[in-house]
């Protein structure tokens, strides 16, 4: 029997593959796991234990929401509901309101018809692979439920929730001054900021002016059907014209739980998450706040980017696809800055997760504070072409043992020799394989590529 949760919680089609019964049954199993919330049967209310639960803006949210909290809430636990909020605020809160978990129900950047389940432990960190494998463990199991005054409340209390993260966001760039007043490090930078319709369309651009930027908003009216269609980091068309139309600084794309984001700069020209981590680590670096002046990334990350940080004499550690992994990495080697190609930027000084509007606002400062233009920031990390293929309807997971295609991906890495790489990796979200090929050429990178993409169809069809 396949897992439940992947490498980001458990997903799957709302109201198929991840139903409410599931998530009555995954909010009862987790009081289980990460509270132990039997031991609380008949507590005193001022010694009960609490969850957070928030969500993005996909309709499915309503009735998940409902039913997560109310199986937290049969198993003895006090649920604070604090609506549409970005993923890592959820994380933010756990690590600031004495819970004992939170929940954040958002597929992130996958359509509007998926949804999504994650926890965090105490603290705001992700769970860790055995905790997640105790929770399927116990789904579904009978157990002695506090009856009485021992099972908990939901309450809702968005507006608090909202205005504490955006606080602490808006503290990472611009501490409040002695007399309680608000500096503005971003006055004079105009930004267009593109939500997603998703669950930072009320914060980013909050966050953003509240520390003194001019900021256009696009895609910021979401209707529970629109979230990441044609918008956000995986449709930055439309952002992209935007800047340019507006004469706009620069650009700044979520997805749509708000745990990554991209950049655009001046010309309309994307930016992404290699090149962002390499300028806030390089700005780290000169603040002397880059422990052991390393960056984490994974696997994904361009080879041009480990060869301009080495030549800064930053070292670079490299992890499985994966925020958690690269958290984890991270928590090891007491390391403050990492994350992925994709967007996810995990700075350890203010969040504990991937956060998309945290980056945008440390990336813009770092514009302001340099008073270089972002595409003379980003020229500095260029990139080697890049390749990447979505092979869908194959056995994923054959991927690393099928004798033809690992066949393939050795014959293509000795023609590419040091001048490049191949990687397959299957999707932890998704039914498909991701074939990526890095060369000297583009057109060599598509070459690679199509050349393994049509071994793993040919071999891995279902």
């Amino acid at each position: 029997m396949p897992k439940m949760f992947g490498t980001d919680g458990v997903r799957g089609l709302a109201n198929r593959d991840l139903t409410a019964r599931l998530a009555l049954d995954l909010g009862d199993a987790a009081v289980r796991v990460l509270g132990k919330a039997g031991e609380e049967q008949g507590s005193q209310p001022e010694g009960r234990r609490r969850a957070l639960v928030g969500r993005d803006t996909r309709v499915s949210g309503d009735f998940l929401a409902s039913a997560l909290s109310a199986g937290m809430a049969a198993g003895g636990f006090d649920v604070i509901d604090a609506g549409i909020i970005p993923t890592p605020g959820v994380a933010f809160l756990t690590s600031v309101l004495n819970v004992e978990m939170g929940a954040v129900i958002s597929a992130s950047h996958n359509p509007m018809p998926d949804n999504g389940i994650k926890f965090f432990a105490r603290g705001g960190f992700k769970l860790p692979d055995a905790k997640e494998d105790e929770i399927e463990a116990v789904l579904g199991q009978d157990w002695d439920r506090p009856t009485g005054a021992g099972v908990g409340r939901v309450s809702h209390d968005t507006v608090t929730a909202t205005n504490l993260y955006i606080d602490h966001l808006v503290s990472s760039i611009a501490p409040l001054n002695p007399d309680k007043t608000q500096p503005k490090p971003l006055r004079g930078l105009k930004i267009v900021a593109d939500c997603a319709n998703g669950a930072t369309s009320v914060v980013a651009p909050e966050a953003l002016r509240r520390a003194g930027a001019d900021v256009i908003v696009i895609n910021a009216s979401p209707d529970g059907y629109n979230i990441n269609k044609h918008a956000g980091s995986t449709h930055p068309e439309q952002l992209q014209a935007m800047v340019k139309a507006t004469d706009a600084a620069m650009g700044v794309a979520f997805d749509g739980d708000a745990d990554r984001c991209l950049a655009v700069d001046e010309d309309g020209n994307m930016v992404n998450g290699d090149q962002i981590m390499g300028i806030l680590a390089r700005a780290k670096k000169e603040s002397g706040k880059l422990a052991d002046n390393t960056l984490v990334v994974t696997v994904m990350s361009n080879l041009g980017l480990k060869l301009a940080l080495k030549d800064m004499g930053i070292k670079t550690v490299q992890t499985a696809v994966g925020d958690r992994y690269v958290l984890e990495e991270m928590l090891r080697g007491g390391y403050t800055l990492g994350g992925e190609q994709s967007g996810h930027v995990i700075n350890r000084e203010f969040a504990t997760t991937g956060d998309g509007t945290l980056t945008a606002l440390t990336l813009c400062n770092e514009v302001v504070r340099s008073g270089k233009s972002l595409k003379e920031l980003a020229a500095d990390f260029p990139q080697l072409p890049q390749t990447l293929v979505n092979v869908p309807n194959v056995d994923k997971m054959a991927a690393t043992t099928n004798a033809a295609v690992q066949a393939a991906v050795e014959k293509e890495s000795k023609l590419l020799g040091d001048t490049g790489r191949v990687l397959l990796r299957p999707s932890g979200t998704e039914p498909l394989v991701r074939v990526m090929a890095e060369a000297a050429t583009q057109e060599q990178a598509d070459e690679v590529c199509a050349r393994l993409a049509k071994v793993v169809a040919d071999e891995l069809a279902l």
